[in-house]
Parts: structure tokens; sequence; C-alpha cells
């Protein structure tokens, strides 16, 4: 994919009562899950949740280093850190 990409550290908090971002760790995001950490499922929920959080297709947010792990490395395409950081601080001042 051509155009603005970025890595975004994660931790991941699986089996969560509900989706959220908890906030910033230095540079990582903490993020809760509702799913467990069972065949992918908090990946594939944590990606579909960040996508829907920041308006992009799920397609455009994957897993790139930590699968098995709660620190995670996602691949967002479509946009740069900057333009991420400040979609998350938006969501949160709006909540």
């Amino acid at each position: 994919m051509s155009g603005p990409s970025c890595k975004l550290a994660i931790k991941a908090i699986p089996n969560a009562p509900r989706n959220a971002v908890a906030g910033w760790l230095g540079d990582m995001l903490k993020i809760k899950v509702h799913a467990p950490a069972l065949e992918g499922r908090a990946n594939d929920e944590l990606c579909e949740f960040i996508a829907e959080t920041l308006a992009l297709p799920k397609r455009t947010v994957t897993v790139c280093l930590g699968d098995k792990s709660r620190q995670k490395l996602l691949q967002i395409d479509g946009l740069t850190l900057e333009e991420v950081r400040r979609r998350l601080e938006d969501r949160a001042s709006k909540s």
C-alpha cells in the first residue's frame, strides 16, 4: 500500500468487560479488549477496535509483532503516527 503508514506499540489487556482505550504508557497505548486471548480472537478484536476507533477499514490494521504477547506492534496503513495520536486524543476528549 502506498501512502502514509505507521507502527503503534500496544499493551493489550484481554478479557476486559468491554473494549476501551485505557491511556498511554509512554509511547505504548494500553487497550482493553473484551475477547479472550484464545486462537487469535483478542488480536482480531484489537485490530477491529483500533480500525473502528481511527475510522479506518479493518484491513488497514494488522499485528506485525507480538501475536502471543500482551505487548504488540500494530501496522496501521493510511495514517501517520501523529494522525493516529490526534484521532485517539480527539476520541478520548469526546467520551
